[in-house]
């Protein structure tokens, strides 16, 4: 484990988990032209839609892509959260995507990782429309779409969580990094760990992802679980995440970096301390920035070790 350290004033941008399905559109970074309410589930449903972010003047060489996932404890939120997705544009070095997915108001786990798996199918199979490296895919999500980015790091190869969304079934859904911000890893082992969140009361976001309350869904919430599936052949993780998060505890990654590395898989904490949950800033961008470079187009480097600070 690499654990980082972010000592920064921090502030919180409009993609918390307080975001709403009315918020406006992403607007395209300087440079790039946005795609809006791409299907990728060949059906009508508003939530099974994505939104490209492409170079306005064409890569001569296909570029990697970038996934968002949004937050909002599975019940809120949309693409339109994706304001984090925009900062890792700017360089012209990637295609990104910001996705939405069906909420836990119409269906418990794995309807959720069943449209994430489905959008990732679609984008690599139109990945020659949009100029798009199918075997460079990197994911960004953050709270509950942290979850759900880790279960594609972990999940890749599980067949009960790939459903059978979209037309694209036989196209891959494994991703080639995995960047978590303050994403739940293990409810077996959440509760108790001072979170305000209650998993004993079956109306709360993991209630109602388990479809109950947790000490009855048991074996709903290890199969909910990204530690559940790690093998040695996932991707590398950057976890993000703040020491007094009081929604998602910070036992979480330190649970899941522990369990990927004792697996090999590369995987770095990067800690804010003092911080709660979600929190931004100039090299908290860089340092993901560095990461994706990295994995996705070979960069030397990485995710700076030792203190971090705003400069």
């Amino acid at each position: 484990m690499r654990l980082l350290h972010v000592f920064l004033i921090t502030f919180v941008l409009p993609f918390t988990a307080s975001c709403q399905n009315n918020e406006s559109p992403l607007a395209a970074p300087k440079g790039m032209l946005a795609i809006r309410d791409l299907n990728y589930a060949g059906t009508t449903h508003w939530r099974q839609t994505l939104d490209l972010f492409v170079p306005e003047k064409p890569s001569e060489k296909p570029l990697p892509l970038v996934v968002f996932i949004h937050g909002g404890g599975w019940e809120n939120g949309s693409k339109n959260s994706g304001g984090a997705l925009l900062p890792l544009m700017e360089s012209g070095n990637y295609v990104g995507a910001s996705i939405n997915y069906r909420l836990t108001n119409e269906g418990p786990h794995p309807m959720q990782i069943h449209d994430c798996k489905a959008a990732i199918r679609w984008l690599r199979a139109h990945a020659k429309d949009y100029g798009i490296d199918s075997d460079k895919i990197g994911v960004f999500g953050i709270s509950a779409g942290g979850h759900l980015v880790s279960l594609l790091g972990t999940g890749g190869d599980v067949k009960e969580l790939e459903g059978t969304v979209g037309k694209h079934l036989n196209q891959s859904s494994r991703v080639t990094c995995v960047v978590n911000f303050c994403g739940p890893a293990n409810f077996l082992t959440f509760a108790g760990k001072g979170s305000v969140i209650d998993p004993e009361n079956a109306k709360s976001g993991i209630g109602k992802l388990l479809g109950g309350k947790l000490s009855a869904r048991q074996a709903a919430a290890k199969v909910a679980s990204p530690v559940t599936y790690i093998s040695k052949d996932d991707p590398p993780f950057l976890h993000i995440h703040g020491t007094k998060d009081n929604l998602v505890p910070y036992d979480q990654p330190k649970e899941f970096d522990a369990a990927l590395e004792a697996a090999g898989i590369p995987s770095t904490l990067l800690t804010g301390e003092g911080e709660g949950h979600v929190f931004y800033n100039q090299p908290l961008i860089r340092n993901i920035r560095a990461f994706l470079d990295k994995h996705l187009r070979g960069r030397l480097g990485g995710v700076r070790e030792g203190p971090i600070r705003d400069r």
